[in-house]
């Protein structure tokens, strides 16, 4: 007995049509005339319309249908088509490569950076321009290396590798005191809060004395309706006081 799986059966080219879609332009592609070809093809274009209601709302509704068609049918089908067939190359183009940097770093933790920098010192003009090219590199190269090794290095460290990249070419005395540079971000759970604004105590004083006030002007006149309602008898009647032998009026 044989099960028809997915695995055993050829690969849906759009999907979002289903696998009927594409037996019906499979069958298509085998009729003999192009008189039924057309016919049908135009059936399944209809149908293709309502199985993809959002297509409606594209500009060009019938043209991405029957660039679809095509598509299903790997560019076999032939047909009268109301527009032109799409390419292949066009519809299954693809991206151009982009070309990786790929440098021969000396030192990985001073980074390709470094290097470039002391080509920009080498091209100085002057002596004295270079010389302070080459301090300032030997700092930023300092925290770098601070920055990636986490722990200390010595100045004399430092100046040797500055040697070694520059060739030669850029040397400073062995009592140079480079400045330590140290860059960290603080952890993203130890934010400091701002303190709160005068406008906000303000606003909250002036709340709390407006309730406050209000509260007060609220107790003032239900007790002067209580007055009013004692006073009136409610509503002009007579009180009843009640005595030992009932009610008096």
């Amino acid at each position: 007995m044989d099960f028809d799986y997915n695995s055993t059966r050829p690969k849906l080219i759009l999907a979002e049509y289903g696998r009927n879609v594409q037996n019906m332009v499979d069958y298509i592609c085998t009729l003999p005339t192009q008189e039924e070809r057309n016919r049908y093809a135009q059936v399944v274009i209809d149908m293709m319309g309502v199985l993809n209601p959002h297509l409606r709302d594209v500009s060009d509704f019938k043209h991405k249908l029957w660039d679809h068609l095509h598509i299903i049918s790997d560019f076999k089908i032939d047909v009268e088509s109301p527009y032109p067939v799409p390419d292949r190359d066009a519809i299954h183009k693809k991206p151009e490569l982009l070309n990786y940097p790929q440098h021969n770093i000396r030192f990985k933790h001073y980074g390709h950076t470094v290097e470039r920098m002391i080509e920009k010192a080498l091209a100085m003009p002057t002596p004295e321009y270079r010389e302070r090219m080459a301090i300032s590199v030997a700092n930023f190269m300092k925290m770098a290396y601070m920055t990636w090794n986490k722990d200390s290095v010595q100045d004399e460290h430092i100046i040797q590798d500055l040697f070694e990249l520059s060739k030669g070419q850029l040397s400073l005395p062995a009592d140079t005191v480079l400045t330590k540079l140290d860059f960290k971000t603080p952890p993203p759970g130890n934010r400091v809060k701002s303190a709160p604004s005068s406008s906000n105590n303000n606003n909250n004083s002036n709340h709390q004395k407006g309730g406050s006030s209000g509260h007060s002007h609220g107790h003032r006149d239900n007790n002067n309706n209580n007055r009013k309602f004692n006073a009136g008898g409610g509503g002009g009647k007579k009180n009843f006081v009640p005595k030992k032998g009932g009610f008096k009026r």
